[in-house]
């Protein structure tokens, strides 16, 4: 049985084309393979299939997936990583939860620090750092990486965070 697809920005089409340019780039990234990890860190079982990230706030690449540090015991892995489940280790694929918008270019940062209560200097929340927050009033787990940010968002608020980065980028 093969079942159509939809992103929660169909529609959208265009969306972010106003927005890009030299400063800004903006665009969704939809259908990422994103499966919830749950697993007491000190019993992770060595056939487990990736590497979790210990520290809070961060996430890591590891082999075929980014692994996102959501809570002690909780892990967000983005990709097509082979994960083994066992008793120690509950696995829930939450693909069609969220859809990811890529942020980028100089003006990503102050673009997202517009509707966010984090600090999103780069000597605080630089490559490497993960949170779970507030964007524009929507919930979003917010991922950094070396020249931009990933924004992972519910499917059900996509559309209003689409409208609202598209609002705020008049500004960068």
């Amino acid at each position: 049985m093969t079942v159509d697809r939809t992103s929660p920005l169909a529609g959208f089409d265009g969306v972010f084309d106003g927005v890009t340019g030299p400063r800004l780039q903006v665009r969704e990234i939809p259908f990422l393979r994103q499966t919830n990890l749950r697993v007491d860190p000190a019993r992770v079982p060595a056939s487990l299939g990736v590497r979790l990230p210990l520290e809070p706030g961060t996430w890591l690449r590891s082999e075929e997936a980014d692994v996102v540090w959501l809570g002690p015991d909780e892990w967000l892995v983005i990709g097509e990583a082979p994960l083994s489940r066992s008793e120690e280790v509950a696995v829930t694929d939450v693909s069609a939860q969220r859809t990811t918008i890529m942020v980028a270019g100089p003006g990503a940062r102050d673009l997202l620090a517009h509707g966010c209560a984090l600090d999103l200097h780069p000597s605080v929340f630089g490559p490497g750092r993960c949170a779970q927050t507030m964007l524009a009033r929507a919930h979003v787990v917010l991922i950094a990486g070396e020249e931009e940010f990933r924004v992972l968002v519910r499917a059900s608020y996509a559309r209003y965070l689409a409208a609202w980065l598209v609002d705020a980028a008049v500004d960068y």
